[in-house]
This record gives structure tokens, sequence and C-alpha cells, in this order.
């Protein structure tokens, strides 16, 4: 057996033994939209371990199997956790769910929306609930300052 063959191999075997993704400690509070989305993914990993056993399952492709195995049992255990959480309309505070626009002191303005933690995208302006801004904002109301990132913001604007 040449050395390429089994470095191959062991290769191959270390990558089908992919790390379980990590689950946060913090609840698994969901908007109806992140509701969706975690359904979705649900779905797209059934969909990819279904093909990976058609495929021959561990003896043609371990790493596609292992990848399909551990999203499958996240978005399970995330799915089963998930926590719905309506928004109520036109709150006076800033709650889970809803969208805060806020001023700094040097002069620029941020919207963001506070969401669960499967479903924050900063570059998209959604954020987790658990994140330092959302700590910082939740439960304030138009008007109210608090201190982010050592800068003073106001909150100019709820949704």
């Amino acid at each position: 057996m040449s050395v390429a063959f089994t470095k191959e191999e062991d290769s191959e075997a270390q990558a089908a033994n992919l790390p379980d993704r990590p689950i946060s400690p913090h609840p698994n509070l969901v908007t109806p939209q992140g509701l969706a989305e975690l359904d979705a993914a649900l779905a797209e990993a059934r969909a990819a371990y279904a093909a990976a056993q058609a495929e021959g399952g561990i003896s043609v492709d371990r790493t596609a199997m292992a990848r399909a195995t551990r999203d499958l049992r996240y978005y399970s255990a995330r799915r089963g956790s998930a926590q719905l959480m309506e928004t109520p309309p036109n709150p006076d505070k800033l709650v889970f769910g809803g969208t805060v626009t806020f001023a700094r002191e040097d002069g620029r303005v941020a919207t963001y929306r506070i969401v669960g933690e499967d479903e924050a995208d900063p570059a998209k302006g959604c954020v987790s609930y658990v994140s330092p801004l959302a700590r910082a904002l939740l439960g304030k109301s138009l008007g109210d300052t608090a201190i982010l990132a050592g800068q003073e913001v106001e909150i100019t604007a709820l949704g």
C-alpha cells in the first residue's frame, strides 16, 4: 500500500468526523420569519441526508454523509427548541422582533431588527437578541439613550 493512498484515506476519515455545530445555551427565540427559515433549513438538511444515503452513504462519500448528519442533528434540535415570539404592533418599547433606529453622537444613524440567533445577520440589519447591541437597547423607548461601544446613542425610531 502506498503512503499517498494511506494519507488520502486518513484525511477522508478525519473529514467524516465533523464536530457538531454548537447549540446556544440561550432560549431559542424566533420570529415568524426565523421559524420559516428554520423549517427550510431542516427540510434542506433532510434532503441532503436522503441524497447522501441514496448515493451509497458512508462507503461512497463519508464527508457528505457526515455533513448531512451533523446539519440534520443541528436543525432538528433548533426546530425542536424554537419558541415563536410574535411582535406586538406598534410597541412603545423595543421588543424582540422589533426594529430600532438610533443616532450616534458623531451623527451616524443605524437601524437594526432584533431577532433570534439563527436568523441574525448584521450585514442585513438583523442582530441577535443576545448581542451586546440588543441587550443595551431592549426595553428602551423613543428618545431614550444607551451606551453602545462606549458611545451614547439615542433611539430615534421604533418599529
